[in-house]
């Protein structure tokens, strides 16, 4: 390839290496090309299924484990997660300190929209996934940590971690509504639900550490409402998330 090919022209190669290999076109969403500074979604209109001779993904993604049809929370945890090991190294930390099970279980899921979904207000995102099949003290922690993470509380030996200093720089500072977010916190009935995820978080976590799901079986399953349609398939008010996340380049 030439070396004054445009960056574009080269996704574009790309991308039209890709659907040679497969059956089917793959479509990315607005979303996922702006995070490449692009806006509008690719891979997608009539033009390029006659240019191609194929059809648009309207299934899972050859690409991607395949799902059971009425799966899990382990099941996404499994098959569309990435970066299981903190939230695994994190829960255990609580457990080793004999903590309630609620925050045993919101540790173990407070990224969860970091590892299968989104990583920006990951908190936010990751309290609305888990809503309708956790206690509200659940989803309200794993919501409120986003936030008091940034703040300290000698109150039970959490610092500002070391760790942000190193990735946002020293003179970083939360945006407002984060700070809001951490007063309104601090006055909770259930702030020490959320704080004790900053304190059991594991920062500079170990990737090679032995962890594992056994441990919290019996946790999920006493306090995670598992749908017997599957996630997904619930007809809750989160099941189209979870549904995007089983098949995230499903053309519609």
């Amino acid at each position: 390839m030439a070396e004054n090919t445009s960056l574009n022209e080269r996704a574009d190669a790309l991308e039209r290496k890709m659907s040679d290999e497969l059956d089917v076109l793959i479509s990315k969403s607005a979303l996922f090309n702006m995070a490449d500074g692009k806006l509008g979604a690719t891979g997608v209109g009539a033009d390029l299924a006659t240019k191609y001779g194929k059809h648009q993904l309207m299934d899972d993604d050859p690409r991607l484990p395949k799902m059971p049809a009425k799966p899990t929370l382990l099941d996404y945890f499994e098959c569309r997660a990435k970066g299981i090991n903190h939230m695994l190294q994190s829960a255990t930390h609580a457990l080793k300190a004999s903590m309630p099970e609620k925050t045993i279980l919101a540790c173990l899921l407070h990224d969860i929209a970091n590892a299968i979904f989104i990583k920006s207000d990951h908190g936010y995102w990751g309290a609305q996934l888990i809503e309708p099949y956790v206690d509200e003290e659940v989803s309200w922690a794993v919501r409120a940590h986003q936030a008091l993470r940034f703040f300290p509380d000698e109150s039970v030996g959490y610092s500002y971690p070391e760790m942000y200093i190193k990735h946002f720089g020293s003179d970083y500072e939360p945006d407002d509504y984060i700070k809001e977010a951490y007063k309104r916190a601090r006055n909770h009935k259930w702030y020490m639900t959320a704080r004790m995820i900053t304190v059991h978080d594991i920062y500079s976590f170990d990737p090679d550490a032995a962890v594992s799901w056994e441990p919290f079986v019996d946790i999920v399953g006493r306090n995670f409402r598992q749908p017997d349609e599957g996630l997904g398939f619930d007809n809750s008010p989160t099941a189209h998330m979870w549904r995007t996340i089983r098949r995230p380049t499903k053309y519609l």
